[in-house]
C-alpha cells in the first residue's frame, strides 16, 4: 500500500462536507472587517467573527502595526525568540500581560493552538496524570494525546464525574514522582458555558492538583478587570497555569501563558513549539500593545458587548429557539436534524442577509447541528433587529427543525 491508497481508504469526517466548498467552509468575506461585510457579492450581517470587543479593525491598532512594518518589515524579528527573536516590545507586552492577569510572569506565544498543546506536553511526563474535560479545545486534546502518562477524561462540566476520575487516578498516582493536572477551558467555544471553576477549586483543596485553564474566549471580556473566567467567578488563586490567545477579545494573532515566575522561566526553555519556530512578528506585538491601551482606556466596550448579547439572546429565546445554557457572547442556535437540514436553514438565513456558519458532527452530536452566532461590540441595534426578523421567518418555514429543545449534547 502506498500513501495515496492509504488516504483513499481514510476519509475524515470533515471531508464528507467537501462538496460544500466555499459555502460551508473555505468561505471568503470581503470588505472592511465589521458587523456587515460581503459574501458572494451580497452584503450580510456577520455573526461569526471572534472579534468580541471590536478591535480587529481599530484604526489605532492598524497604525501601530503599520508604523513598525514600515520600519522593520512585516516579519521582524527574523528568528526564534530564544536566539535573536527577542525585542523590547515583546518584553513590554509580557510585562503588561502579567500585570493585567495579576500573575507573577507571562510568556508570549506565536500561535495559541500549537503553543498550548506544546505547553501541556512540556509540563508533564510519564509520571504525571492528566484529567481533562472531554469538551476541551482541540489544542488541549492534542496536548493530552502527546502525554505518555496516565490520562482520564471527565464528562463536560460534570464536577461529580471529575471527582470520580480524581479518586480513580489517586489510587495509583505517586505524588512523590509526579503531579495530577486538571485541564479545562474557562469558557467553552461551542456552548458558551463557563467551566464550574468554583466547584473545581474546592476539589483542589482535597486532591492537590495543578489547574490548567485555557481562557481564550473569556480573556478581556469577563471579570471586573477583564481577567476572564476565574476573576468572574472569584477563584483566581486556584489557577496555576493560565493561557489565552489574542484572537478573540483583542482581534489579533498570538497569545500567552501566565503562571508563577519559576514556571514561566522553565517554559521559556522547554516549549518546543516556541523554541523551534519563529517568534510573534513585531507588527502583531505593536498592534496588541495598542489594543491593550485602548482596552484600558475604554472599559465600557465590555459592558456594551454584554448588553447587546443579552438583547440578542433574549430575542432568540422569545422566538422559541433553543440556545442552550450560554453565559457569553457565543450563541449556539440548535437545529433538530442532520447536516442536510442545517444547510437548508443556513442558506435561508443567508437569503435574509444573515451570515454565520454551521457546526455539525463530529463537533456536536449526530443528527443535530447548530449555527454558531457571536455577538460583538460592533453590532448595532439595526443588526440585531434585522437578524431576529430573519430568524423568525426561517423558523416559520422550518418549525420542527428549529423547535426549542430540552436536551442537546454539545
Amino acid at each position: 500500500m502506498n500513501l495515496l491508497q492509504k488516504l483513499q481508504r481514510r476519509v475524515t469526517v470533515l471531508q464528507e462536507y467537501s462538496n460544500f466548498y466555499r459555502d460551508l467552509h473555505h468561505m471568503e468575506l470581503k470588505g472592511k472587517v465589521g458587523s456587515r461585510m460581503k459574501f458572494k457579492g451580497k452584503e450580510h450581517i456577520i455573526w461569526c467573527l471572534n472579534d468580541y470587543l471590536g478591535f480587529m479593525n481599530h484604526p489605532d491598532s492598524i497604525k501601530a502595526a503599520a508604523k513598525v512594518t514600515a520600519k522593520y518589515g512585516p516579519s521582524y524579528p527574523h528568528s526564534v525568540r530564544l536566539s535573536i527573536g527577542n525585542s523590547a516590545l515583546h518584553e513590554e507586552l509580557e510585562d503588561d500581560l502579567k500585570s493585567m492577569i495579576n500573575m507573577e510572569d507571562a510568556m508570549l506565544v506565536n500561535l495559541g493552538y500549537q503553543a498550548f498543546s506544546s505547553i501541556v506536553d512540556a509540563l508533564t511526563d510519564r509520571h504525571d496524570t492528566i484529567i481533562y474535560d472531554q469538551n476541551s479545545h482541540a489544542c488541549l486534546i492534542d496536548g493530552v494525546r502527546l502525554h505518555n502518562g496516565r490520562k482520564f477524561a471527565f464528562k463536560h462540566n460534570s464536577v461529580s464525574h471529575l471527582e470520580k476520575q480524581l479518586q480513580r487516578a489517586s489510587k495509583t498516582h505517586d505524588p512523590n514522582h509526579g503531579i495530577m493536572m486538571v485541564i479545562v477551558d474557562g469558557l467553552y467555544s461551542m456552548s458558551g458555558e463557563f467551566a464550574p471553576l468554583r466547584e473545581i477549586a474546592k476539589l483542589k483543596e482535597q486532591y492537590n492538583f495543578t489547574l490548567f485553564v485555557d481562557d481564550s474566549h473569556a480573556f478581556g471580556v469577563f471579570g471586573d478587570n477583564g481577567r476572564g473566567t476565574a476573576e468572574h467567578l472569584g477563584v483566581e488563586k486556584a489557577v496555576d497555569v493560565y493561557v489565552s490567545t489574542f484572537t478573540k477579545a483583542f482581534g489579533n494573532l498570538g497569545g500567552f501563558v501566565a503562571a508563577k515566575e519559576e514556571i514561566i522561566t522553565y517554559l521559556r526553555y522547554a516549549v518546543r513549539s516556541q523554541i523551534f519556530s519563529r517568534t510573534l512578528p513585531l507588527p502583531m506585538v505593536a498592534a496588541t500593545l495598542k489594543t491593550m491601551e485602548i482596552f484600558n482606556r475604554e472599559p465600557q466596550r465590555r459592558k456594551i458587548l454584554l448588553q447587546k448579547t443579552k438583547q440578542f439572546q433574549d430575542g432568540l429565546r422569545r422566538l422559541g429557539l433553543y440556545i442552550g445554557n450560554t453565559q457569553s457572547p457565543i450563541t449556539p442556535v440548535h437545529i433538530n436534524g442532520p447536516i442536510k437540514t442545517g444547510v437548508k436553514i443556513l442558506r435561508e438565513l443567508r437569503n435574509q442577509g444573515i451570515f454565520s456558519y454551521l457546526v455539525a458532527y463530529p463537533v456536536v452530536a449526530k443528527d443535530t447541528c447548530l449555527i454558531r452566532m457571536v455577538s460583538t461590540y460592533n453590532h448595532t441595534e439595526q443588526d440585531i433587529e434585522e437578524t431576529l426578523k430573519g430568524f423568525k421567518a426561517v423558523k416559520e418555514k422550518y418549525p420542527v427543525a428549529m423547535a426549542s429543545l430540552s436536551r442537546v449534547r454539545v
